[in-house]
């Protein structure tokens, strides 16, 4: 059985749950309907001690408040949009613009700020969430009336799988992502600068400093973003590279190799201490790797912890950034009679 429990009540009377999934390992995912967001995710070390491992809140009023995007579906399109323009059949579209003069994440009130549909889903290997929303045309500035579907399913292979869906009736983009922050080594009072990070990429999108992709790709080879072996986050984070600077250390897209539209391996974190490592499947053609820059000492979370500078990231599988500008980058364009389908998986282990 899939635990079900009152998380908070939103300021229309609607009330938000808290569904608990559970593994015959002892792992737990607990989330919630408002944003979709997971708001506790614990993962064993190498002595089997579990600790949780993503950043959150312990009540609604923060996430209702909050503006990082802790552990939330962010949509219609994930990561930036240069002024909130874009053209769809030579018609062009203004997006709300929530991030300097671009943007961001959806919008001022994208999918993690939206309350959800929750359908508890149980088989003899596995517990599932799935969450669907209904995004009207017009919202946020977007085309198309869009239903969404999100399951989540934590399985007994210590695996949280991220299936998404959706289709529209007019034509539009999408673009969603998962936005958790993790941290490998149990503590929030951790910084992540010394996991080990592997990213199956030979080339970024390089950004302005706006952050919005310049629509070159840039080879990631002999610079501080070539992750093709294992790398401490800290080992060259502070190095005087112009992307570096722009994004106030790791904040960029890379391009991952042999997109197909199939999962594939991507990437994978590992915390030496606590042994903890999580690998990273999807079927995206790129990832986002932010190394919790904006992160600051004003932010209280879970059991009064502050989450300061740096100690979490987070590793958004996605289409690039600002993608409906760029001819050359992947397709997000979405028309009614198709579906759009992503499947994420993070996969924990301890090595």
């Amino acid at each position: 059985m899939i635990d079900k429990k009152l998380f908070g009540t939103l300021p229309t009377g609607e009330q938000v749950f808290v569904y608990t999934l559970t593994n015959k390992n002892g792992m737990e995912a607990k989330i919630i309907n408002y944003g979709a967001t997971i708001v506790s995710l614990t993962a064993p070390d190498k002595n089997n001690k579990f600790d949780d491992i993503v950043m959150g809140y312990d009540n609604l009023e923060d996430y209702i408040n909050g503006k990082s995007y802790f552990g939330c579906i962010v949509g219609r399109f994930g990561n930036r949009i240069n002024k909130g323009k874009f053209k769809l059949d030579d018609v062009e579209y203004q997006l709300t613009i929530n991030d300097g003069v671009n943007h961001l994440h959806g919008g001022t009130t994208g999918f993690n700020k939206v309350l959800w549909e929750a359908e508890p889903i149980t088989t003899d290997s596995s517990q599932s969430l799935k969450l669907t929303y209904h995004s009207k045309d017009g919202e946020q500035g977007y085309p198309g009336n869009l239903t969404i579907e999100v399951i989540y399913t934590l399985n007994d292979n210590n695996e949280i799988i991220i299936d998404y869906t959706a289709t529209t009736d007019k034509p539009t983009i999408v673009n969603p992502t998962h936005h958790s922050y993790f941290n490998l080594s149990g503590s929030f009072e951790n910084t992540i600068l010394n996991h080990e990070l592997f990213i199956d990429a030979d080339y970024l999108t390089p950004v302005n400093d706006q952050l919005i992709p310049t629509g070159e790709l840039m080879k990631v080879e002999g610079t501080p973003f070539d992750f093709k072996t294992f790398h401490k986050i800290g080992e060259r984070i502070n190095q005087q590279h112009q992307q570096l600077i722009f994004g106030k250390g790791y904040d960029h897209n890379w391009v991952l190799n042999n997109f197909n539209g199939k999962v594939r391996k991507v990437a994978e974190l590992f915390e030496p201490i606590s042994g903890r490592a999580m690998e990273v499947l999807t079927d995206q053609p790129g990832i986002q790797f932010y190394s919790g820059n904006f992160l600051n000492s004003s932010i209280k979370g879970k059991k009064g912890v502050t989450y300061d500078f740096r100690t979490g990231l987070c590793l958004e599988t996605q289409h690039f950034p600002d993608s409906p500008n760029h001819p050359n980058f992947p397709s997000v364009v979405l028309k009614p009679g198709e579906k759009y389908t992503q499947k994420t998986i993070y996969r924990f282990l301890v090595k």
